[in-house]
């Protein structure tokens, strides 16, 4: 186990098993409740029966009365009955509040990722902290899945154990009534259930260190597994051809199976050996000591047969539960690591300041936005990524972005989108710092198609409405003026052999064996008809066609410039003849805007970089 971990006291344990009690009841209300009736009715159910059996014995080996014996008969067959109808019932509940565990954990942890700041994203320390979080739920079931369920376990056996005392605790005081010398008046003697009492928490004791250090031994074994999940699970995401014509999946999988598995299975073997062992014998001298004091007390006349039934079940039923609650205890207990993890990431700070000025709703879209002095780095470089950038957006403008890699087009899309702040400078809504305005609405004026859009394999009007409830004829007019107007026919009438409708056919097959499939320029459509449908003020396009060849790339944004209409209208591509219509087209090098003007002006400058970019991409602006 890790220092940090080790070094945590018992408070601290608790606290961390606390919270995540609190989220499951948060997250599955009434959940504990319906856990604990469970427990105490399936609890109850064996002591009920163990204890009118030993009534029945003692009855059957004493005065034998029918009568008392029949009515421990019914007593016993109806209270059975009734506490196995009324188990049923609650284990019902109980299985029910289970079906949520994973949905909810899922969902809990996904709105909160939702919620992280931009910059997280692209940070390797959080993208590396959820990988972790990943590997731990997906290989041991780890974080609050464990919390879930070990603390029900930890219910059961505490329940175990409060009921085995409660039927034992009077064996301690029952004597024989004749005196006897030797160890059998040892056992007889008020001496025997002390020394008992002393081995008990003895062994008790030893179980719980045991049960701690094997979670250390367990959290050892497995101190390289997250890291070496997060290299297997991004293998097995990824698909294609390359995997295939490379032997990618050979390499991987052999690497993992010699760096990591025999290492980490025998590790993990020899934790839960020793634990087993450790725990077999500890069980079997507690065994044996009682058996040996509840015979002796038994052969002294301190009891019957059918209450030495009783007090030998009620023990062996103690000593099986508190080794269980020993183990569950050590199972949290090396649980708390994944919790730390886990909570680190939850709790990941969002110092972007959000604020609360609403934006003004405008029919005539008369948003000015302007960069003023705007400098930016990302965080951990002391790179400039932009330097010294002033721009101002004019109404209904259509503005090409142009530049090499690394020239700072896309960093600029995203301080416009306030994906980040700047490092120095401002960026002004109307003359107002957009760090002053509702961070919500300030986003809902942007609608934006990046290189590496996302499609789901949802249905096709999920996929462009953003959303399970939309106005369908809105879609198909979004997709029709994207230009998926002939696609959508030829889905109509595929849709239609099914009895189905074409927005309602899943995007890919990953979760419809019916789905569709799209080529990547259907697909680049489906992007640029779900930025239509968003129907924001701004409308940006950051490189989405970089698949096309640069003609289909140029009708592209052609016939998107004419679709957007009125909107003010980005366009970023690496090929200049894509941006031949646009009203102006901005050059960035090095992170500064080093030209500004139309195609012509610009091709005309021999000496600017535009210029150059464009003599040397000519060759590809032809059609033959």
């Amino acid at each position: 186990m890790e220092k940090t971990e080790e070094k945590r006291s018992l408070r601290e344990e608790r606290r961390l098993i606390w919270r995540a009690i609190k989220l499951w009841q948060t997250l599955v209300p009434g959940v504990w409740m319906w856990s604990a009736l469970s427990q105490a009715v399936n609890a109850v159910s064996p002591y009920f029966g163990l204890w009118m059996s030993a009534r029945i014995v003692n009855e059957l080996s004493g005065d034998c009365e029918i009568r008392t014996l029949a009515a421990l008969a019914v007593i016993t067959v109806a209270g059975t009955f009734f506490l196995s109808m009324l188990g049923r019932f609650l284990k019902s509940r109980s299985d029910l509040s289970w079906l949520y565990v994973h949905p909810r954990h899922m969902e809990y942890v996904g709105y909160t990722q939702n919620a992280f700041p931009f910059a997280h994203t692209e940070d390797p320390d959080v993208l590396l902290k959820s990988a972790e979080i990943e590997a731990a739920n997906s290989a041991f079931e780890g974080g609050l899945v464990s919390v879930r369920r070990n603390a029900e376990y930890v219910i059961q056996h505490a329940l175990n154990i409060v009921l085995s005392v409660s039927l034992a605790f009077s064996m301690f005081t029952l004597r024989g009534e004749g005196e006897s010398d030797g160890f059998l008046g040892f056992l007889n003697s008020p001496l025997s259930a002390l020394a008992l009492a002393v081995l008990v928490g003895v062994i008790a004791f030893l179980h719980i260190r045991g049960a701690a250090a094997t979670a250390v031994r367990l959290q050892e074994a497995v101190s390289e597994l997250p890291y070496e999940n997060t290299r297997a699970f991004a293998f097995f995401r990824q698909k294609g051809s390359d995997m295939i014509l490379f032997n990618l999946n050979r390499v991987v999988l052999a690497e993992r199976r010699q760096r990591l598995h025999p290492k980490w299975a025998e590790r993990m073997a020899d934790a839960r050996r020793w634990s087993g062992s450790r725990t077999a014998v500890l069980n079997a001298a507690l065994n044996i000591a009682v058996f040996i004091f509840v015979a002796g007390r038994a052969y002294a006349g301190a009891f019957g047969i059918g209450s030495f039934i009783l007090y030998q079940g009620a023990v062996t039923r103690f000593v099986n539960g508190f080794s269980a609650l020993a183990s569950c205890l050590g199972a949290l207990r090396y649980n708390n690591g994944h919790l730390v993890k886990l909570y680190e990431y939850l709790d990941l700070p969002n110092e972007m300041y959000k604020g609360s000025l609403a934006v003004e709703k405008r029919d005539d879209l008369d948003y000015e936005i302007e960069f003023r002095d705007v400098s930016f780095q990302y965080p951990r470089t002391d790179a400039w990524a932009l330097r010294h950038v002033n721009m101002k957006f004019r109404i209904g403008e259509k503005l090409a972005i142009v530049g090499e890699n690394g020239s700072g087009k896309t960093t600029f899309i995203k301080l416009l989108c306030r994906l980040y702040d700047p490092t120095e400078g401002k960026i002004l809504l109307n003359g107002i710092d957009v760090t002053r305005y509702r961070f919500d609405e300030y986003m809902g004026l942007f609608s934006v198609v990046f290189q590496d859009y996302t499609l789901f394999d949802f249905p096709l009007g999920d996929n462009v409405a953003a959303s399970m409830d939309y106005d369908r004829a809105r879609v198909r007019d979004c997709l029709i003026r994207a230009g998926m107007g002939e696609k959508l026919k030829s889905l109509d009438a595929e849709a239609k052999e099914r009895g189905r409708d074409a927005l309602d056919l899943a995007v890919g097959r990953g979760y419809d064996s019916e789905g569709m499939d799209l080529s990547g320029g259907e697909r680049q459509k489906t992007a640029l008809a779900r930025a239509l449908y968003k129907d924001a003020p701004f409308v940006i396009l950051d490189e989405p066609t970089a698949a096309l060849d640069p003609i289909a790339e140029a009708a592209v944004y052609e016939d998107f410039n004419k679709i957007a209409e009125d909107k003010t209208t980005v366009f970023i591509s690496h090929r200049l003849s894509s941006c031949k219509f646009c009203d102006e087209i901005v050059v960035f090098d090095h992170g500064s805007i080093v030209q500004k003007g139309s195609h012509e002006e610009l091709a005309a400058d021999k000496t600017g970089k535009y210029h150059a970019l464009w003599t040397a991409q000519a060759q590809y602006y032809t059609a033959g």
